[in-house]
């Protein structure tokens, strides 16, 4: 075991003590990494490509000069390892080590600074020596809400990656707790894994997959098999569920600038009929898929002659509708509201896009703005008696709310006033002390000037 103060003074003996006990890390042998453990991780667990590691290190030259570390900053580094997100060195030792281990690793130039070096602190052509501790390690995040983490146990070829629409053939190795309930090959489109009995988590990770990639899925239940779970698979609802996949081959679908309008016009038809299909089968998210394939597609198209433009009219504006309503049965209301003001942007007056963002300012409680909406209902179909139902609810809201204020301010005072009175007492009291001492010192000072003045 070697430390920082270990290291010689010249590059030939740190090379030489580094090949008498170190290990080189690199893929083809050359010498490029030689690793020297300090400490043994605890668990055996090592990073898999794309994982979020955290590390501290420290780096030096060979003469020992210290160029950077993070202990001296007080900040640990996080990075997605194998990536190229840092020096070429660090992923290969970094992937090489065990959760909590501490290493030494020597780097050719090649692996770290290269030729030209780092103007002020490395010079050109140098190796250098970097003190890693590998602190924490995550798979990889799909999802801004962390539901679908990913970490890869093969790395695929080339650059491109299946997108919706896209036949893909996959192995699939699907686990709940432990128990394997899935396991074949199978093919589906993406966008529509659900017709295959397969999660969405697995739908929605394949456009970050590339060919021969072999990766583990970790799904909350949300991407999983929810509420509902999987009785043919005998998964319960609120699951979370693990998937080792192996993309074996995909056919990516066109692109939409690869289409012409009339090709992306018969398409729309069957993917809307395929949204609503999962619409009504409580697949939300399978529907929300289709409906945005719509909007890619026809979002920026202005067609020719008044047919063609009102048929792209109305498939966007039933495309933003529909998803308003999908993002309201999940929850998101701000998709709502996003949704609902593109439709009111191409039709002011739309019932069901004003209703529907009247419904989800209701649930965020912001009672007048979801007023003004059933309001403009009304005045486009004063017949609504929905909208009218739902006034009477902001108007309660609003009330109970203006109660609540009313409730708190009132504590609010009734806190100040009784403050305030303890205050003045104790103010009242210190200026009586105040006084009496006062008072008291002026006497002692009266009575001193007495007895020194002559008789």
């Amino acid at each position: 075991m070697t430390t920082d103060q270990d290291l010689p003074m010249d590059g030939q003996s740190a090379t030489a003590l580094f090949a008498a006990k170190g290990i080189d890390v690199t893929t083809n042998k050359d010498q490029g990494v030689i690793k020297v453990v300090k400490r043994q991780g605890i668990d055996g667990e090592r990073p898999m490509i794309g994982d979020k590691v955290t590390v501290h290190y420290t780096g030096r030259l060979l003469n020992g000069k210290k160029f950077d570390c993070s202990r001296d900053r007080k900040e640990l580094f996080s990075f997605n390892v194998g990536k190229g997100q840092v020096l070429k060195a660090w992923d290969i030792g970094v992937m090489s080590m065990q959760r909590s281990e501490m290493c030494t690793l020597l780097c050719k130039p090649e692996y770290a600074y290269g030729t030209a070096g780092n103007p002020d602190k490395i010079p050109p052509n140098s190796s250098v020596v970097f003190e890693m501790e590998l602190l924490k390690l995550e798979g990889e995040s799909l999802t801004d809400d962390g539901g679908i983490l990913r970490r890869i146990k093969a790395k695929g070829d080339g650059y491109t990656n299946p997108n919706d629409g896209a036949s893909v053939d996959v192995h699939l190795e699907g686990s709940c707790g432990g128990r394997l309930f899935d396991f074949r090959d199978v093919s589906f489109i993406v966008g529509e894994a659900e017709d295959k009995g397969i999660a969405l988590g697995v739908d929605r990770a394949m456009d970050k997959m590339q060919k021969g990639e072999c990766c583990i899925l970790y799904l909350k239940s949300k991407y999983g098999f929810g509420s509902e779970g999987k009785p043919e698979y005998k998964i319960g609802p609120d699951k979370d569920i693990v998937y080792e996949v192996t993309l074996k081959d995909f056919q990516r679908a066109k692109e939409s600038w690869e289409m012409d309008l009339k090709e992306k016009l018969d398409l729309a038809a069957g993917v809307k009929h395929k949204g609503n299909q999962y619409f009504k089968a409580g697949r939300y998210y399978q529907a929300v898929i289709q409906y945005q394939r719509i909007v890619s597609w026809l979002e920026m198209e202005c067609g020719t002659g008044k047919d063609q433009q009102q048929t792209i009219r109305d498939f966007i504006l039933t495309s933003h509708l529909n998803l308003a309503l999908c993002f309201l049965r999940i929850k998101e209301f701000s998709q709502v509201v996003e949704n609902c003001n593109k439709v009111i942007e191409l039709d002011e007056g739309n019932e069901k896009a004003l209703y529907r963002r009247g419904e989800a300012r209701l649930l965020r409680n912001e009672f007048s703005l979801a007023m003004a909406d059933f309001q403009h209902v009304l005045h486009v179909n004063p017949s609504n008696r929905a909208a009218r139902a739902q006034i009477s609810i902001c108007q309660g809201k609003i009330k109970e709310h203006h109660e609540l204020d009313k409730k708190t301010y009132a504590n609010m005072f009734q806190k100040f006033a009784e403050r305030d009175a303890k205050t003045g007492k104790t103010k009242r009291r210190r200026d009586d002390n105040m006084r009496s001492s006062i008072n008291g010192e002026i006497g002692i000072k009266r009575r001193r000037r007495s007895q020194d003045c002559p008789s």
